[in-house]
C-alpha cells in the first residue's frame, strides 16, 4: 500500500483537518466568492464611502444651567494659609470652570506605621517617629498644601493615647507647618468625639477640618467642638445619599452652616466597588445643583483607600512592579473621584499627590481654551528614582 492510499484511509472518518506551516507557490490564484459574501463586501465598501463623505462637524459639549450651587468652605485661619473648597455652579468643567481647584492633603500619622506599603514607607521612614517632622517633610519636600493628621494612636486597641496626648500631637504639627489641617481620630466611636474635642481646643482659631462626624458616634459633641473653636466638620456617610442627607440635616440643626461642612460619601477603591462611589458622588452633586440644600457642601475622598487593594501593594511579578502599580492605583482612584465631583483628596504617595494636584489645577480654566498637555510620555513621570 502506497503512502497516499494509507493517508486516505486514515482520513475516512475525519470531519476536518488542520495543516500547520503550509505553503503554496502559485503563479496565478483565482477566488470564487459566494453571492452572499460578495454582497456583504459590497455593502461594507458602500458604508465606508458614505462615512468618508460625511462633513466634519464641530463638537459642542452640552451646556446646562442649574438653580443651585455648592457652598464654599474655607479651611485655614490664624497662623494657617487659607484653602477654599467648593463653590461650583455646574456639574462638569466644560459647563463652567470651578472657582477653586480640588485640593490634595497628605496623610500623616501620630505613631509609626510599619504596615504602610514599601513605596510609601521608603519616603517617610526617617520621620515616622515624629508627626511634626512627618508633616514638615510632606510640606517642605513634597509641596503639600494641606496635611491630614490621623490620631490612630488614641485607639483603645492601639496605644490608647489620651485626648490630652492627642492635643499635644496637634500642637506639634501646628508648630511644624503653616498649612491647614484635617484632624482625624482612630475610628473608635466612643473615643473619637473626646479626642476631636481636645484637638479642636488645641487648634483654636486655626480653622481645621474635624474628621469625622457620623451617625455611629456622638456627632453633637463634634459639632459643638467645631462651633466653639472655629473649625469645620467632615460629615461621613457610607455610600448612601439618604444617610448623607440625614447626617447633614442633624449637623445643621446643631448650629453648623453649610460653609462649615464637608461631606465624605466614602471612596471605594479602583476594582473594589468604585462604581458605587461614582454613582453616589455624582447623584449627590447633581442634587445639590438642582437645589437640595441638605447636600450643597463640598465633598472629600479618602483616596488612601486605594492602598487597601492588593493590586496596589502585593508583590506579584506578572502584575508589574509596585513602584509603578501602587501610585497608579491611587492616582486613578483619585482622578475618578475628581471627575465625579470631589473637592479634597486624602492621599499617601508623593507622586500621586503631585500628579493629582496638577490635574486639579486645570479645573479652574476655561474648558475650550485650556492648553492640552502632551501626555504621550506620561509614564516617564514614574521612574524608580522618584518612587
Amino acid at each position: 500500500m502506497d503512502k497516499l492510499t494509507e493517508l486516505l484511509k486514515l482520513l475516512q472518518n475525519t470531519e476536518s483537518i488542520e495543516i500547520n506551516e503550509f505553503r503554496m507557490d502559485v503563479e496565478e490564484l483565482e477566488l470564487y466568492l459566494m453571492p452572499a459574501v460578495q454582497q456583504a463586501i459590497q455593502k461594507t465598501v458602500e458604508v465606508r464611502e458614505a462615512v468618508e463623505a460625511l462633513p466634519a462637524e464641530e463638537f459642542n459639549p452640552p451646556i446646562r444651567s442649574y438653580p443651585g450651587e455648592v457652598a464654599q468652605v474655607k479651611l485655614g485661619e490664624g497662623t494657617r494659609k487659607s484653602v477654599y473648597l467648593g463653590g461650583q455652579k455646574a456639574l462638569y468643567r466644560f459647563e463652567e470652570p470651578q472657582p477653586n481647584p480640588p485640593v490634595v492633603t497628605f496623610d500623616v500619622f501620630d505613631i509609626p506605621m510599619p504596615g504602610l506599603p514599601r513605596p510609601i514607607r521608603e519616603h517617610f521612614s526617617d520621620v515616622m517617629e515624629d508627626p511634626g517632622d512627618w508633616a514638615r517633610k510632606a510640606v517642605k519636600e513634597y509641596g503639600a498644601n494641606m496635611v491630614t493628621i490621623h490620631l490612630i494612636g488614641t485607639g483603645p486597641k492601639v496605644m490608647d493615647k489620651s485626648p490630652r496626648e492627642a492635643a499635644k500631637d496637634i500642637e506639634e504639627v501646628l508648630q511644624a507647618v503653616d498649612v491647614p489641617l484635617v484632624i482625624g481620630g482612630s475610628g473608635d466611636p466612643e473615643k473619637d468625639p473626646l479626642v476631636l474635642e481636645k484637638a479642636a481646643e488645641a487648634a483654636e482659631g486655626e480653622r481645621c477640618l474635624l474628621a469625622s462626624a457620623n451617625l455611629d458616634l456622638d456627632y453633637r459633641k463634634v459639632a459643638r467642638a467645631a462651633l466653639d473653636h472655629n473649625h469645620a466638620v467632615l460629615s461621613w456617610a457610607i455610600t448612601d445619599v439618604n444617610m448623607q442627607k440625614t447626617l447633614n440635616r442633624y449637623l445643621l440643626k446643631e448650629g453648623l452652616k453649610r460653609e462649615d461642612i464637608v461631606m465624605d460619601p466614602t471612596t471605594c477603591a479602583l476594582g473594589y466597588g468604585i462604581e458605587f462611589s461614582i454613582d453616589v458622588i455624582t447623584r449627590t452633586r447633581l442634587a445639590a445643583l438642582k437645589g437640595d440644600s441638605d447636600l450643597q457642601m463640598p465633598m472629600s475622598s479618602g483616596t488612601t483607600n486605594a492602598w487597601g487593594s492588593r493590586e496596589a501593594w502585593m508583590k506579584k511579578d506578572e502584575w508589574g512592579p509596585t513602584d509603578y502599580r501602587g501610585p497608579l492605583w491611587e492616582i486613578v482612584t483619585g482622578l475618578t473621584m475628581m471627575l465625579s465631583g470631589v473637592d479634597i483628596f486624602m492621599m499617601l504617595h508623593p507622586t500621586s499627590v503631585r500628579l493629582l494636584r496638577e490635574i486639579g489645577e486645570t479645573f479652574t480654566r476655561e474648558y475650550m481654551t485650556a492648553e492640552t498637555p502632551d501626555l504621550r510620555e506620561w509614564i516617564t513621570e514614574l521612574d524608580y528614582q522618584e518612587v
